[in-house]
């Protein structure tokens, strides 16, 4: 929490403990004094990046990182219009496409990457589809409400984490407070060597450093997955290694007539017999020809069998 400082006045949450910090559209932080000051009319310029901006658009910071804020305000912005269904969709395939222009869109605002062309993209979309956006938006979209709880929950476990921190920090206070007034009374009673109750004094206070450390919850993805800035891996744990794979092509042992071979399928005329695959199996490497060779192996498992 003492890391959190407003970028313009500087001030930080250590020296002033009711530090509230703000965040608008563009993404930028300002601490609710300096949001006063710049907005006393109502409008003005971010200091960062010179965005216009508008005092009643600011909100309280909810995370730690401003590019979370962002991005969940844009996400807001553009699922209020891009809020088709499914069923609004012929077929799957339409409905994907439309999910990845809306991915596009949101990644470009919140990177600042062809902002006009953009724009224009989101209201010529509005124009085109407005019947389906306001009768989409009489009812809350399952996109929103799985935001709207994701952002509860983790709003919810990050006030956990800065309790559970404070508490920490109370107790190792209390703690070494303990400790120094055990030093002082020991030092002012006890006829031992001053030198080592100070040593076993330093002793003590050094493990109860090594009890207090916590280790940090590294913030560098946001709510969606997609991650940014750089994260340090853990170590691969090693795994024994065994022997490598090594093909080794059955041998099939028949008690009847051959099964055809795959340039027979199609010169015999077998093929003619199954369906032919559509596009979308012949992207998951489907073939009609895999198909027939397994009817054709199944008609024939009486008389062979492998091993």
């Amino acid at each position: 929490m003492d890391d959190q400082v407003c970028p313009r006045c500087k001030t930080t949450k250590y020296r002033n403990p009711s530090l509230k910090l703000l965040v608008n559209v563009c993404g930028h932080t300002l601490c609710e004094s300096c949001v006063d000051l710049l907005f006393l009319k109502g409008a003005g310029a971010c200091p960062e990046c010179n965005v216009p901006l508008r005092r009643s658009n600011f909100r309280v910071q909810l995370f730690e990182e401003p590019k979370v804020e962002k991005e969940i305000d844009i996400r807001r912005r553009i699922l209020r219009d891009y809020n088709k269904k499914e069923e609004d969709f012929a077929t799957e395939e339409e409905y994907n496409d439309y999910l990845e222009e809306m991915e596009c869109i949101v990644y470009n605002l919140c990177n600042n990457i062809d902002i006009v062309n953009t724009n224009k993209k989101i209201e010529q979309y509005k124009k085109d589809n407005r019947d389906i956006i306001m009768k989409n938006k009489s009812r809350l979209g399952r996109e929103e409400y799985e935001l709207e709880m994701e952002l509860e929950r983790e709003k919810q476990v990050e006030a956990d984490r800065k309790k559970e921190l404070q508490q920490i920090e109370q107790d190792l206070k209390k703690r070494q407070i303990k400790e120094k007034e055990a030093l002082i009374d020991e030092l002012m009673s006890s006829h031992a060597d001053a030198a080592s109750i100070v040593s076993d004094y330093a002793k003590q206070a050094e493990k109860i450093r090594e009890e207090a450390k916590v280790v940090p919850v590294n913030k560098n993805e946001f709510s969606t997955g997609v991650k940014f800035g750089q994260q340090a891996f853990l170590p691969v744990p090693k795994v024994e290694e065994g022997p490598m794979y090594a093909y080794k092509k059955p041998i099939i042992i028949t008690d009847g007539p051959q099964p055809p071979k795959t340039e027979e399928i199609e010169s015999k005329g077998y093929i003619q017999f199954i369906r032919a695959e559509n596009a979308v199996e012949r992207a998951g490497g489907y073939r009609s020809i895999i198909s027939c060779q397994r009817a054709l192996q199944e008609a024939l498992q009486g008389l062979f069998h492998s091993k």
